[in-house]
């Protein structure tokens, strides 16, 4: 019961802990949060560019096609007008292209001026009836009703443009159909006066076809590389910025274990500075009173050997107890009041040989084998002996219990090699401590013994923590366990 009412208060003070973690966190985490956003608003912006920057590169390619097919149209107009109509009136009295020869000569005529520049097709229609007079694609010549609202316009004096495209930028992919842009161009064919100005009078259409599919790739193709050089720059930027989140995560969240860690410590600290209070101030009232018990005791001892022999037991057992409990006193003072520390020179075998010296009694009641490792040349170690016997004798008592039905004790001296320091090993093969419990058994009033305060330990470590050395324990249930002091000079 009382093991589980403990998980249930550790399990509630770590979930507090969290979230105080979290709530420590979380101004870090809205920083986070707006930084993605940013990133992921600037990449659409910036694809958002990208399309505009090539619908803009587009639209002024077809606007230059454009004036440039007007001007060739134009051109176009006069030449026709001058080297076709007027010598075919001339000679023939009318035009009329189903004759072979008038046909040829003004195919002639059209590609001789349309050799160098970049047409794809050149089409006359007529102006009476929607049909293909001409054309340098033969097999367009005499069909009707090919001319749509462009042409109809071209009739009015409107010249105008038609683009037809097809195609996207996943055309520029190797197994998709390729890019396809192509503009035409309608004017009305006027008559040319004398002074190469046209008349109101339209002859016919003049239909020009460019073929823009290289020009119309390469801005698909521009387009393409603004978007590949912004997502990968928007992609080293996320790399960067997540490397620099994460780490300033990593930062924060240290940081703020680190004030919980300190504040825990703060209050154990001061839980444990009113606990001191509090026991030396019971202590020191409970140690008068056991004081006058025992010698109250002890006279009442001798009285009844006196008065009836046989039954002074009875006080004996009650001096035993009032020393037990003295004991007990003793030991809530010195957690209490720590002793002030008197450094002296000793010599480090001898120091353990002689706590070793008075617990040889109990080992050999206990059927336990002691075995000692000393190095002959070990350094003196500055001490203040009797508190530092004491903390020895505390962990040699605890590896004495911990094996009640015999076992080995090992304990072993030695001088590390990479620091001026001096290193205790104590070691036996009895119960062991369970992973459970080993985080601790340096804590106040911890222990798994009927008997005892669990101050042992807790004692022992300040005392060494006082010497300013450090005490490590390792341990496996049902095996033993090794405790390690190491002095520094």
């Amino acid at each position: 019961m009382v093991t589980e009412q403990r998980t249930k208060q550790q399990d509630a003070a770590e979930r507090k802990q969290l979230e105080r973690l979290r709530a420590g966190l979380m101004p870090f985490q809205l920083v986070k949060y707006f930084s993605f956003s940013s990133l992921a608003v600037i990449l659409v912006f910036t694809l958002f560019l990208s399309w505009v920057i090539s619908r803009n590169a587009r639209d002024v390619m077809l606007d230059q096609s454009e004036a440039y097919s007007l001007l060739l149209s134009e051109n176009l107009n006069q030449i026709i007008f001058r080297s076709f109509v007027l010598p075919t009136v001339v000679r023939y009295g009318k035009i009329a292209l189903s004759n072979e020869d008038q046909f040829k000569h003004l195919d002639k005529i059209v590609r001789n001026a349309t050799r160098s520049m970049k047409m794809e097709n050149v089409t006359i229609f007529d102006s009476n009836v929607n049909i293909i007079s001409y054309s340098t694609d033969e097999e367009l010549v005499g069909k009707k009703d090919m001319g749509g609202l462009e042409y109809h316009k071209a009739l009015t004096g409107e010249a105008n443009s038609q683009i037809v495209t097809s195609g996207t930028l996943l055309s520029l992919v190797p197994w998709a159909p390729s890019v396809y842009c192509q503009q035409k161009t309608f004017i009305p064919f006027r008559l040319m006066r004398d002074n190469d100005s046209s008349a109101d009078l339209i002859m016919g259409v003049i239909e020009i076809t460019q073929d823009l599919s290289r020009e119309y790739a390469a801005i698909l193709q521009l387009q393409r590389r603004i978007i590949l050089l912004s997502t990968v720059i928007m992609g080293i930027m996320f790399l960067v910025l997540r490397t620099i989140v994460s780490r300033a995560d990593k930062i924060m969240e240290k940081r703020v274990r680190e004030r919980l860690a300190l504040e825990q410590e703060l209050h154990k600290v001061e839980r444990l500075a009113h606990l001191g209070t509090m026991v030396a101030t019971v202590s020191h009232e409970i140690k008068s009173p056991l004081g006058i018990v025992r010698s109250t005791a002890e006279m009442l001892a001798k009285r009844i050997k006196k008065v009836a022999p046989g039954n002074e037991n009875l006080a004996e057992i009650i001096v035993d107890e009032t020393i037990r409990l003295n004991n007990i006193v003793m030991e809530f003072l010195d957690f209490a009041r720590p002793q002030k520390v008197k450094l002296q020179a000793v010599a480090t075998n001898r120091t353990v040989d002689q706590v070793l010296q008075f617990i040889d009694a109990d080992l050999t009641a206990k059927n336990i084998e002691l075995r000692r490792d000393f190095k002959s040349d070990m350094e003196n170690i500055f001490i203040d002996q009797d508190l530092f016997y004491r903390a020895l004798l505390n962990i040699l008592v605890n590896a004495i219990q911990a094996m009640p039905h015999g076992g080995v004790l090992t304990v072993t001296t030695d001088n590390a090699k990479d620091d001026d320091s001096v290193k205790i090993t104590i070691e036996d093969n009895g119960l062991g401590i369970s992973e459970e419990h080993i985080g601790e058994i340096f804590k106040p009033f911890v222990t798994n013994k009927n008997k005892g305060t669990g101050l042992g330990l807790a004692i022992t470590k300040n005392i060494i923590e006082q010497h300013h050395g450090t005490i490590a324990v390792t341990s496996k249930e049902g095996e033993g366990t090794v405790f390690t002091i190491t002095l520094f000079n």
